[in-house]
């Protein structure tokens, strides 16, 4: 779909706030006792407010320096990146009118360790937010929300930290056991875990397109499961991945590749 430039009135003039909840130059063992802290904060339930916008958020990897310049794919290239890129694009909704995007580049001060992600990804998103002339009232993530070991995934961080509403929307399970849907667009099943002697729903394993794999989707913070999966069909347009996180990780891409050209150049 191409992009409609958006004439910006006063009102549409909004700049994001983001709250400091903790430091970022922390040790991965702080890191997982803060998630775990931070998800007593977390709101499970609908407090949306009128939906007119909503966002796509990605991250990437990459290197700096002389590494930046050579070619392929390396071994433990995500463990070894000292940059992280992030993009947002921002729709009208319910049209998904791409209304603006916005990047940004950071060094990276965490280190690779499943589960901990956010710490990895997440000041980079802050810097791209913090670049918005339109803040989103939805942010869909390419990642985990509640659907994490510790309950706190990037959704859920992100969420706390913009004070909105997210949703995440993985491309593969990180936790859970579930079942396979019916192959009907909108088909779903429970992504459950064990907890206490009892199952917890973790999300939903989402079928978006007939006949295609589902993805995972589960709530970020201040949005039920059943909105989670409700709004996720709502911007979904034929393809298997949700047109806002299928089109910021094109960006991040795309960035990512300018990025090394101009170091090539």
């Amino acid at each position: 779909m191409p992009r409609v430039h958006y004439t910006m009135t006063a009102l549409d003039h909004q700049r994001m706030r983001i709250r400091k909840l903790h430091p970022w130059n922390v040790t991965p063992r702080r890191a997982a006792e803060l998630q775990s802290e931070l998800r007593r904060q977390w709101e499970g339930r609908d407090r949306l407010p009128k939906i007119e916008y909503v966002a796509g958020a990605d991250a990437a990897f990459l290197f700096s320096g002389p590494q930046a310049l050579q070619k392929g794919r390396r071994p433990g290239a995500a463990r070894a990146a000292n940059r992280a890129i992030a993009g947002v694009i921002v729709y009208r909704f319910p049209e998904m009118v791409e209304i603006e995007r916005v990047s940004a580049v950071v060094p990276l001060r965490f280190p690779y360790v499943p589960g901990l992600l956010s710490f990895r990804e997440c000041p980079a998103l802050l810097a791209a937010f913090r670049k918005l002339q339109h803040a989103p009232d939805v942010v869909f993530c390419d990642g985990q929300g509640y659907a994490h070991p510790r309950r706190f995934g990037l959704a859920c961080h992100l969420g706390l930290l913009l004070d909105r509403p997210t949703i995440g929307c993985a491309k593969s399970r990180l936790t859970g056991r579930e079942s396979e849907p019916a192959q009907k667009a909108g088909s779903w099943t429970a992504l459950l875990a064990e907890a206490d002697g009892e199952e917890e729903i973790l999300g939903a394993v989402l079928r978006t397109r007939e006949a295609v794999r589902p993805i995972y989707v589960s709530q970020g913070h201040r949005v039920s499961l059943a909105t989670a999966i409700r709004l996720t069909l709502a911007v979904c347009d034929g393809f298997r991945i949700p047109r806002p996180t299928r089109d910021a990780d094109h960006y991040v891409s795309a960035c990512k590749r300018a990025w090394v050209a101009r170091k090539r150049a």
